[in-house]
């Protein structure tokens, strides 16, 4: 492992990442609103440290490992959630503590949604876009972003892609160059940014809420620039937008860049992880659509549009919200964050187990049930026609016990910390789903969590957003063995 190299890595990610705060400098230098030194000390920190980390090693110069892929990653997210909290520590807009702000950096980044601040609509406008642009950075994820300018620097990027990258088939790619991949990828995360802010400006929005969440929009994130979210706008059409970009951001972008490439539509139709995917989405809507009404909660209208939005949100882990669904019929609010388990697909922006995993695991019970009936026979696990490989199987079983064990744990470290039964469990499954909002006392907002509670929570994002085994992984003796 070459630790040097790895460090050099850091600091040049920590320079791209600088830029980050460069929209927000120049929209509180506009308004004169007070942010614009904020910014640009935050700016002057993240670079200067990039900048002393890179002329420190750059004699290092060999191949980047699968190691120091892993490494390089864990290491980033980790450092990139405490310098992307300079802005909240250092504006006088805001007072909160040193946990606040790397709670809520670390929550932007890895497109969580989770917040610890209230009063949003009265924050200046350079904090609320920040705060956009870390969900919007973390969704496509920096260092996928950053395999497209690291060859370009002499430092090879596959390992990085590998490691950071979401899903079960991380292998595959969707031109023969990772630095094509990394475009091709960023052009249609690009493109759908710029045509949901275009959707949302039309709707009614102004063009800076139509901008900051498109960026939420698109990243699955959830980050909104009101306390309402959502329902502040008290719209069905953006509602409906929401959902028609929500469904999109959630579907694996490498089949949009084949869709684009190929002009054929059709291939979403012949994807055997997408129809799962809105099939479960489907019928958890008319689920909620359908309580929702025959238990007189909302107006037959109403209950459509808020039990479809709130489900979709949900459902790909957004976490936007049009009514406060914590005050719903506890079966529904419980049903639903359950939803999240599954989350969207892999290969895109949003979090949870991914709906090929899931869909995988359901096919895998399937099997064995047949193989209890005919013994002897060869019964091949398939998935678009195609036999997938038994260590596939068994990585994805891997994952789910990993999963599942790693919730527990957290789930009784927060219990520990004296929150309720509920509020720990939602709250858990909430962050490592990459979710948001939760049930009980964290429903509104985290706030109320205490300061060990919130470390908690931001390693059960970071699990979530690095799908466990990467970060679990350093913490395993043969990872540091020569």
């Amino acid at each position: 492992m070459n630790i040097g190299l790895c460090i050099r890595i850091v600091g040049l990610l920590l320079m791209l990442f600088s830029l980050g705060t460069l929209p927000s400098m120049l929209l509180g230098w506009v308004q004169n609103d007070g942010t614009a030194s904020v910014f640009g000390q935050a700016f002057a920190a993240t670079a200067i440290s990039g900048v002393v980390l890179y002329l420190l090693t750059q004699h290092v110069n060999s191949e980047l490992q699968i190691r120091d892929g892993f490494l390089v990653t864990a290491a980033f997210w980790i450092v990139l959630g405490l310098y992307g909290s300079l802005p909240f520590l250092l504006s006088d807009a805001m007072s909160v503590s040193v946990f606040d702000a790397v709670f809520e950096s670390v929550s932007g980044l890895t497109t969580t949604g989770a917040t610890v601040l209230a009063g949003l609509d009265s924050l200046p406008p350079s904090i609320l876009l920040y705060r956009q642009l870390l969900q919007w950075l973390g969704g496509i994820g920096i260092i996928v972003l950053a395999v497209a300018v690291l060859p370009m620097l002499g430092i090879g990027g596959v390992q990085l892609y590998r490691a950071e990258s979401t899903g079960p088939a991380k292998d595959s790619r969707l031109t023969p160059r990772i630095t094509s991949t990394a475009k091709a990828l960023f052009s249609i995360y690009l493109g759908l940014t710029v045509a949901c802010a275009a959707a949302y400006y039309a709707a009614g929005m102004t063009m800076f809420d139509a901008v900051c969440h498109a960026f939420s929009t698109i990243a699955i994130g959830g980050f909104s620039t009101h306390d309402a979210s959502m329902g502040y706008f008290d719209s069905d059409i953006i509602l409906l937008i929401a959902c028609l970009f929500m469904l999109i951001s959630a579907v694996n972008f490498g089949l949009h860049f084949i869709a684009v490439t190929k002009r054929n539509p059709q291939i979403y139709r012949f994807d055997s992880e997408t129809k799962f995917f809105s099939w479960m989405v489907l019928i958890a809507a008319c689920v909620t659509c359908a309580t929702l009404v025959f238990m007189n909660i909302l107006p037959v209208e109403k209950a459509i549009t808020h039990g479809m939005f709130q489900t979709i949100s949900i459902a790909t882990t957004t976490g936007f919200a049009s009514d406060n669904f914590s005050l719903w019929p506890s079966f529904l609010p419980t049903f639903l964050i359950m939803l999240s388990v599954m989350g969207a697909c892999a290969g895109s922006t949003g979090g949870g187990m991914k709906a090929m995993r899931i869909l995988l695991i359901f096919r895998q019970g399937r099997r064995e049930l047949k193989q209890l009936l005919h013994p002897n026979a060869v019964i091949p696990l398939k998935l678009d026609h195609r036999r997938v490989r038994p260590e596939v199987v068994s990585a994805v079983w891997s994952f789910f016990a990993v999963y599942m064990f790693s919730a527990f744990i957290l789930v009784l470290c927060m219990l520990a910390t004296g929150l309720d039964f509920l509020s720990a469990t939602s709250a858990v499954t909430a962050a490592i789903n990459n979710l948001g909002p939760g049930l009980g006392s964290v429903s509104a907002n985290y706030a109320s969590v205490t300061d060990p509670g919130k470390v908690i929570l931001c390693v059960a994002m970071l699990l979530g957003r690095l799908e466990i085994f990467t970060l679990l992984i350093l913490f395993t003796p043969t990872f540091w063995r020569p």
